[in-house]
C-alpha cells in the first residue's frame, strides 16, 4: 500500500511540476529595517538603510495564482554596528494577480545569519511577508514588501532581551 501511495504522490507531483508555467528572474531592493525590542531599548534605536539582492523562481499554477521562491541576501537590523545583521533569506510567497499589472504576494520567510560567529544574534529567523508588485512591462517590475519578524533574533543566552526584525523593501527586478 505504501508503494502505491508513494507512486501516486510522485506521479501527481511530477504532473503538476511539468504543467506549470515557470519563470526565473533577479531582484534588487532598498531596505529600511529596524529591531523592535521588548522591553524597550535603553539606547537610541535608529533604523538601518541597506539593500537586498537575489534570484527567484515563479511557479505559475493558473493565470491568477503562482508560488514564488526567492533566495535573497539582505542587510538588516538597526543603525548601530552592534545591532546589525546580514541574512540569507528564503521567502516563499503565494501570489495572486489582482489585474494585468498588479500582483499581491503573502507568505513566510526563513533566514540564516551571515554575520560574525559570536555576536548577539541567533542563527535562524522566521518572518511573515506581504508585498505588492507592479509590472512595468512584461519583463520589468517594481515592488514593495513588508516583512514582520515572528521569532526573537537575539541569541537565547541573552534571555532578558528580545528583538524582532521589521523590514520594508522597495524593489525592482527582471523576469528572464
Amino acid at each position: 500500500m505504501k508503494k502505491y501511495l508513494f507512486s501516486l504522490l510522485f506521479v501527481s507531483f511530477a504532473t503538476v511540476c511539468m504543467s506549470q508555467d515557470i519563470m526565473y528572474g533577479v531582484r534588487g531592493a532598498l531596505n529600511v529595517s529596524n529591531l523592535d525590542f521588548e522591553p524597550d531599548a535603553e539606547f537610541e534605536n535608529k533604523h538601518r538603510n541597506g539593500f537586498a539582492f537575489g534570484g527567484f523562481v515563479d511557479f505559475g499554477f493558473t493565470e491568477k495564482t503562482s508560488l514564488l521562491l526567492e533566495l535573497q541576501w539582505s542587510a538588516e537590523g538597526g543603525k548601530e554596528e552592534e545591532i546589525r545583521a546580514d541574512y540569507i533569506h528564503l521567502p516563499i510567497l503565494l501570489r495572486f494577480s489582482l489585474s494585468d499589472r498588479f500582483i499581491l504576494g503573502v507568505g513566510p520567510k526563513i533566514g540564516l545569519k551571515t554575520w560574525k560567529a559570536n555576536d548577539l544574534f541567533s542563527t535562524a529567523t522566521f518572518s511573515g511577508v506581504a508585498g505588492l508588485e507592479y509590472m512595468v512591462t512584461d519583463e520589468f517590475f517594481v515592488d514593495a514588501r513588508l516583512s514582520y519578524g515572528v521569532t526573537n533574533v537575539i541569541d537565547q543566552d541573552l534571555k532578558k532581551l528580545e528583538a524582532k526584525n521589521h523590514v520594508i523593501q522597495f524593489g525592482f527586478g527582471m523576469k528572464l
